[in-house]
Formats: structure tokens, C-alpha cells, sequence
């Protein structure tokens, strides 16, 4: 089943973004894919699949907005250097 969402906005918006109502309804939805992604509410599959783009492509627009795609703690960073320096 699929849902729809709508959401008003007046042509100001349109003028000040520079997109047509179809650019602003796709970059809309990456949008909120990459928040809900950022919050943890989805995975990257689930995302990339909400906004209806390819993972790895979901995964550069990630970067593109600064959201980091590893989250790792202090403690798997440190286990991560001692890893690497026992092969040097």
C-alpha cells in the first residue's frame, strides 16, 4: 500500500529555491528521507527506497548534506587503530 503526503507551498518558495514544482517535490522527499535517516528512524535501503533513488546514490547525497553514514563509538574507533597498527 502506498501513501501520499501534501504539502501547501506557494509559488514564493518555488521562486526562491529555483525548482519547478516537480524539482521541488523529488528534492522534498530526499529531504525527509535523509532527516529520518539521520535520526535513525530508517536504514539506508529503507531511505534511498523512500525517496525512490538508488542506495549508492542515497549514500552520496548523504555527504552532500554532511550526514555521516558510519557511527561508530569512541570505543570501536580505538579498537579500530589498535587493529590497524598491529598490521604495521
Amino acid at each position: 500500500m502506498t501513501r501520499s503526503l501534501n504539502i501547501e507551498y506557494g509559488d514564493d518558495v518555488l521562486l526562491a529555491l529555483g525548482l519547478s514544482p516537480e524539482q521541488f517535490c523529488e528534492e522534498a522527499k530526499t529531504l525527509i528521507a535523509v532527516k529520518l535517516y539521520e535520526l535513525g528512524r530508517l536504514s539506508t535501503g529503507a531511505a534511498a527506497q523512500f525517496a525512490g533513488i538508488p542506495k549508492p546514490l542515497f549514500l552520496t547525497i548523504l555527504a552532500d548534506y554532511g550526514v555521516n553514514t558510519f557511527d561508530l563509538s569512541s570505543e570501536e574507533i580505538q579498537r579500530d587503530i589498535t587493529n590497524v597498527r598491529r598490521h604495521f
